[in-house]
């Protein structure tokens, strides 16, 4: 999508209690008209009440020539190739409208109702893009201000209905791995032998409202679970691939010591199993992955996971752990499309995806397993990019990390005051941070336009909402 700056006036909506949540993009330019949501007071936020400025309902509109006149075009989603497509919405929902230039005029979008506008633009492919908050019900005009432009055709309809957005059902099973869904911390013991059981298997999983793909997985869910030993530990893993597999499978984990990680001893086909034994010789926090050609195609299915390996001793406690991940999906169909999504395997290999997902689907953080805490305890995200290609650059809106153990080091001291912290595919990292107030946070990677293909997370912590620390208006005195 070249150049549209697709958060810019989002960020500048008033928080308050309300609940807007699922996209549904275009092909060459994000579009949305898929997004549940109940009526609500000043700006959207998932079903559990979460506020979030990440989870507009977004739409696309070219401007060009049909049927003799100037028109708006719908790009992307259901209004694709549409004339002057009318805009559904909900009440409550956080609205943004993105306008392309496509033939070289002077256009813009004006809705007077909503005091909303675009810049005006001129060039072909110029871009623009501007949001509102739909807490009026009924239609209202969208249409051109330059002169003789909206009598001349450049005018539509956004329909604003009443009430929540019921999401659309699909029989697809939940991939989602719960980020509270973790073993406990190992401590103080010697070490033993491990025994590891894990199954490949393939199912239709809920990609997003209505839309599902067949994940490729460890263990029915994105990501695989999380292993845990301490440095030292002989680690056995049983690994079997499901009989009514398709393809063939295998693990290869970054914290063995070994040809191909495992890889080599692992590749079973539908029905079979395979058994590898490794000593885990050094701490850390370690990738694992499917390495069965293609390997990208299975990563990016969903077929990657994290293994911690302790250090003698253990962590540092803290009151919370949670395992989180993000990866990329490559689809023949554009953002947002309903129905089952298919693998494009030229698009995997371009590197240019069309979701960018926290454990392995839209809304998995938000609407089905958003992370829960309370004010004043202290948290740990074991945070890992499957990839299989984006690098994430890992952020907690509203947060500050107190401990980062960069790259997964967990012998290193790891980092203090930390904003923001780069992982690369086939990375991970450890961030630790205490929660200082109530309220509503957001995880996000800060390459900030994957929010719009996906990519968002909440952390709702009950609690006071220290005034010391942030509150609204002025400086008490």
């Amino acid at each position: 999508m070249a150049g549209l700056l697709a958060t810019t006036m989002a960020f500048a909506v008033p928080l308050a209690p309300a609940f807007t949540q699922t996209h549904n993009h275009g092909a060459n330019a994000q579009t949305a008209q898929d997004t549940a949501a109940p009526a609500a007071s000043n700006a959207p936020a998932d079903a559990s009440g979460v506020v979030s400025y990440h989870s507009a309902t977004i739409f696309t509109l070219r401007t060009g020539i049909a049927e003799g006149r100037m028109v708006y075009i719908g790009v992307g989603g259901d209004i694709e190739g549409k004339v002057n497509p009318t805009l559904m919405v909900h009440e409550g929902e956080l609205v943004q409208i993105n306008l392309i230039n496509g033939e070289g005029a002077e256009h813009d979008i004006v809705l007077d109702q909503y005091a909303a506008r675009s810049a005006v633009v001129v060039g072909k492919n110029a871009s623009s893009t501007f949001s509102f908050l739909a807490n009026k019900v009924g239609e209202f005009a969208y249409f051109c201000s330059i002169a003789g432009h909206r009598a001349a055709g450049m005018e539509g309809v956004i329909q604003v209905m009443p009430g929540p957005r019921s999401g659309m059902a699909t029989d697809a099973a939940d991939i989602v791995r719960d980020p509270a869904d973790l073993p406990g911390p190992i401590g103080q013991r010697p070490p033993q032998v491990v025994r590891v059981d894990m199954e490949t298997v393939e199912l239709k999983g809920r990609l997003d409202d209505g839309t599902s793909y067949v994940y490729w997985t460890f263990n029915n869910k994105v990501p695989g679970p999380m292993l845990r030993v301490r440095v030292g530990d002989t680690v056995e893993l049983h690994i079997k691939n499901a009989a009514d597999s398709v393809m063939m499978h295998s693990i290869d984990l970054h914290a063995a010591t070994g040809p191909g990680g495992g890889a080599d001893f692992t590749q079973i086909a539908p029905g079979e199993e395979a058994v590898v034994t490794f000593k885990a010789l050094k701490p850390g926090v370690f990738v694992y992955h499917c390495a069965t050609p293609s390997v990208a195609h299975h990563i990016a299915s969903g077929m990657y996971g994290l293994i911690v390996v302790e250090p003698e001793g253990g962590l540092p406690q803290v009151d919370r752990e949670f395992y989180v991940m993000q990866g990329e999906l490559y689809t023949v169909e554009p953002f947002g499309t309903k129905g089952e999504m298919e693998m494009d395997y030229d698009k995997l290999i371009s590197e240019r995806p069309e979701y960018f997902l926290f454990n392995g689907s839209v809304g998995a953080l938000t609407k089905a397993h958003p992370l829960y805490a309370n004010a004043g305890e202290t948290v740990r995200i074991f945070f890992g990019v499957g990839g299989p290609n984006y690098t994430s650059s890992f952020h907690v809106i509203g947060e500050i990390f107190d401990h980062v153990y960069s790259l997964g080091s967990v012998t290193s001291p790891p980092l203090t005051g930390v904003q923001t912290v780069s992982v690369p595919p086939g990375g991970a990292t450890v961030v630790d941070f205490k929660i200082e107030r109530g309220g509503h946070y957001v995880l996000v990677d800060h390459a900030l336009s994957r929010a719009e293909r996906g990519l968002a997370g909440y952390l709702i912590v009950d609690g006071p909402k220290n005034d010391d620390i942030m509150h609204e208006g002025p400086a008490k005195q």
